[in-house]
């Protein structure tokens, strides 16, 4: 069973990986918050759709390589965000809950 809450998101952190049965993004999403950029990377690159595109936009945006995300937003039909990185993590978790 997925989380119910950004807040049950934030609990599962403490263990070693996201649940198997989670959805790719809500994986993804898990090892960036875990600190893992390269895990979360992987499976969003994988993941062809918008919301992988998201993922793959906000992860490059946090690299800090602005013409990537930019790339990524626009594949998501997304603008590039004017809030910072915390409150885009949440949004993505959020949208996959």
């Amino acid at each position: 069973m997925k989380p119910k809450s950004y807040q049950e998101f934030e609990a599962s952190l403490i263990a070693d990986k996201p649940p198997g049965h989670w959805s790719l993004p809500l994986q993804a999403l898990w090892h960036d918050a875990n600190g893992d950029w390269e895990a979360s990377h992987d499976i969003a690159q994988d993941i062809h759709s918008p919301m992988g595109s998201w993922i793959h936009a906000y992860l490059h945006r946090k690299e800090g390589d602005r013409w990537n995300a930019s790339y990524w937003y626009s594949q998501a039909s997304k603008p590039f965000p004017a809030y910072d990185l915390n409150k885009e993590l949440r949004k993505l978790v959020d949208a996959n809950l």
